[in-house]
C-alpha cells in the first residue's frame, strides 16, 4: 500500500450541500477501489492565484489515503469529467 494525498479545488459557485456531496463521492470512490482514508483537511474558501473558468475563488480540500497504485489513475479518470472540480492533484507521499 502506498500513501497518497489528493488536493481538490471545488467550485465556489455551487451550494455547500453540493460541495459536500462532491467531496463525499470522491471519498466513497477511494474506499470503493480498495483504499483507506487517513485524513481529510478542509481548508475552506480561498482566492485562486488566477481565474479558472472565470472563477476567482474555490474551496480547497486535501484528502490523505492509503491505497494500491491503480487508485490514483481511477480517481483521475473520474475527476477529469466532474465539472464542479476546478483543479486536482494526486501525489504519492514518501514515508
Amino acid at each position: 500500500m502506498n500513501n497518497y494525498e489528493l488536493a481538490l479545488v471545488v467550485s465556489a459557485k455551487i451550494e455547500d450541500e453540493a460541495r459536500a456531496t462532491v467531496v463525499e463521492k470522491i471519498k466513497e470512490r477511494i474506499v470503493k477501489y480498495g483504499g483507506s482514508i487517513t485524513n481529510v483537511d478542509d481548508q475552506g474558501k480561498k482566492k485562486l492565484a488566477y481565474d479558472i473558468n472565470k472563477e476567482s475563488e474555490g474551496f480547497y480540500t486535501f484528502i490523505s489515503f492509503d491505497s494500491e497504485s491503480n487508485v490514483p489513475a481511477e480517481l483521475d479518470r473520474k475527476l477529469r469529467i466532474n465539472e464542479n472540480v476546478l483543479r486536482y492533484l494526486c501525489v504519492r507521499r514518501d514515508a
